[in-house]
């Protein structure tokens, strides 16, 4: 199977019904009258590539990395599948008419070759969690197609950065001889986290899943549990996913350089720890959602359901007071089981402040839906309740005054979401690194506290997961930051202190913005 690339006119493509427009292949276009955000440097005679791995906590990160590159006018490529560029295809259009050098690469995601039905080309909506094995085969399958493309690329590639869960990109980049830089999605304290528990596997020695343990040469004193690890640490009964686990690691460690999108202010030990305790290049750019300066480039960043008007939501929250309203999203590949998601649902209700809860597909989802409507939960809420079922615009949402707190996940894409909109944050991590996402809020940055969740919710095991956290330990968490003493106005002080920090980072003579002229030299260096 060849990729079908043609630069010189619009493709249609045959989409399912809920994808009721087309693809249209994006040009090269360079309008230096027309800027917004871009850097005054003359153009950079560097071309990236950008891998990013199907699924909405992937990709979103990867596009706005990707944007921030074009604007300090390195030419750049971001190739991906069909329906994952509709999501995003509105902002690129706006990045090149602004002048950026960026363009869209489409190769045809192969869902029947591996068993996944037609339309499912991201995680999120694949119809079973069942079916990781049959996605992760599929992503395989794009190797051949993606190197055809990189062979007709002009200008040629000269640094590809995918996600580290496309592991062939190793065999690309040492075919075309450039360097492949991996994006983690996470930061540097997980990183940092991993690589010592790999090293030291101190968290074998506990005699229970329940046990703490101190995780020896983090800075601070950082005490987990077994049971809070990933799963690469934990490993289910997949052993397809096992072993795939351990390949990503082995990968990891051959790749040129690492970029994570977090900024040193914020985990500058554990940046420079990761540094010496493994020898590898590091460049912290992030948070790359300030690449979204104004209202329009946040409500395109991603389209993932056309049928809702943003701003409605912006209304409502308009019609509330600074700081009343909690704010409630636990990610596009939700965990929680739906006795779990009762339980989130009465303890907002018992707080009887106004909220907007973000309900995405996920686990249980018709058993959800029976529950509101038998319950009569929405109705109870009416006025002071919005149930968003599907997407919702986070980055829109979350920096409106009338926001008090930020129920999360800790997924970091939405963590750094709600340090740079300078919210405090409520803690209920479900699976992957959330647990270490927990810690750098709790106990690094001291902008929030948890809901008391104490275990990972591993994928394919969600029905035996016990419910963790009972409506009175949402509602007493969110208290603790939305009232009116002391100590809640220190949480408010060290969201904004955060927020300042992120907004600096990213700005020229920024952290950020200097870690990325750093990897631009060092990839024209490697060039030379």
């Amino acid at each position: 199977m060849s990729p079908q690339v043609n630069v010189d006119s619009p493709r249609s493509l045959k989409l399912p019904s809920q994808f009721p427009f087309s693809v249209v292949k994006i040009h090269w276009k360079q309008k230096p009258t027309e800027k917004l955000a871009m850097d005054s440097a003359p153009l950079c005679p560097l071309h990236f590539v950008f891998i990013p791995f199907m699924a909405p906590g992937h990709v979103i990160p990867m596009v706005d990395m990707a944007k921030l590159f074009a604007r300090r006018k390195v030419n750049v490529t971001i190739v991906t599948t069909p329906l994952n560029s509709i999501q995003f295809q509105a902002t690129i259009d706006r990045e090149i008419k602004s002048g950026s050098p960026i363009q869209i690469q489409i190769v045809e995601f192969p869902f029947a070759e591996a068993g996944i039905p037609k339309g499912c080309e991201s995680i999120d909506t694949l119809p079973s969690m069942s079916l990781m094995s049959n996605f992760n085969k599929a992503v395989c399958m794009m190797q051949q197609p993606i190197e055809e493309l990189l062979e007709k690329l002009s200008p040629i590639p000269c640094c590809i950065i995918a996600d580290k869960h496309i592991i062939y990109v190793a065999d690309i980049a040492n075919k075309f001889n450039v360097p492949r830089i991996i994006f983690d999605g996470t930061n540097c304290f997980h990183l940092l986290c991993n690589h010592i528990l790999r090293k030291e596997r101190v968290h074998e020695d506990v005699s229970h899943h329940e046990e703490k343990f101190v995780v020896p040469g983090m800075p601070g004193r950082i005490e987990l549990k077994r049971s809070q690890l990933p799963g690469i640490f934990n490993p289910g009964k997949d052993m397809e996913l096992n072993v795939f686990r351990e390949q990503v690691k082995e990968s990891e460690a051959k790749a040129y350089g690492i970029v994570v999108n977090s900024f040193e202010e914020l985990e500058g030990e554990y940046v420079e720890e990761y540094k010496r305790v493994t020898g590898h290049k590091v460049w912290c750019v992030g948070p790359v959602s300030l690449s979204n300066n104004d209202e329009l480039d946040k409500a395109l960043r991603i389209q993932r359901d056309s049928s809702h008007d943003e701003s409605k939501y912006v209304k409502w929250l308009d019609s509330w007071p600074p700081r009343s309203v909690i704010y409630v999203c636990l990610g596009s590949l939700n965990r929680a089981i739906p006795k779990q998601l009762i339980e989130l649902g009465l303890g907002l209700e018992a707080t009887k402040r106004p909220f907007i809860w973000v309900l995405r597909g996920g686990y249980g989802r018709e058993e959800m839906e029976k529950w509101l409507l038998e319950d009569g939960f929405e109705e109870r809420v009416k006025g002071r309740g919005i149930l968003i079922k599907g997407w919702a615009p986070q980055v829109l949402i979350l920096p409106h005054k009338a926001i008090g707190a930020f129920v999360t996940h800790c997924g970091w894409n939405s963590t750094l979401e709600g340090i740079c909109a300078g919210v405090p944050l409520v803690t209920f991590p479900l699976f992957g690194e959330q647990f270490y996402n927990e810690k750098v809020v709790v106990q690094v940055m001291e902008n929030g506290v948890s809901v008391g969740a104490e275990s990972v919710v591993h994928l394919g095991e969600e029905d035996n997961s016990p419910v963790q956290v009972m409506k009175g330990n949402v509602k007493d968490a969110i208290e603790k930051v939305m009232g009116e003493g002391e100590e809640e106005e220190k949480f408010r002080e060290r969201a904004r202190k955060y927020r300042d920090m992120a907004w600096k980072a990213i700005e020229e003579g920024g952290s950020s913005y200097h870690n990325m002229s750093q990897l631009i030299e060092d990839i024209l260096h490697v060039k030379g």
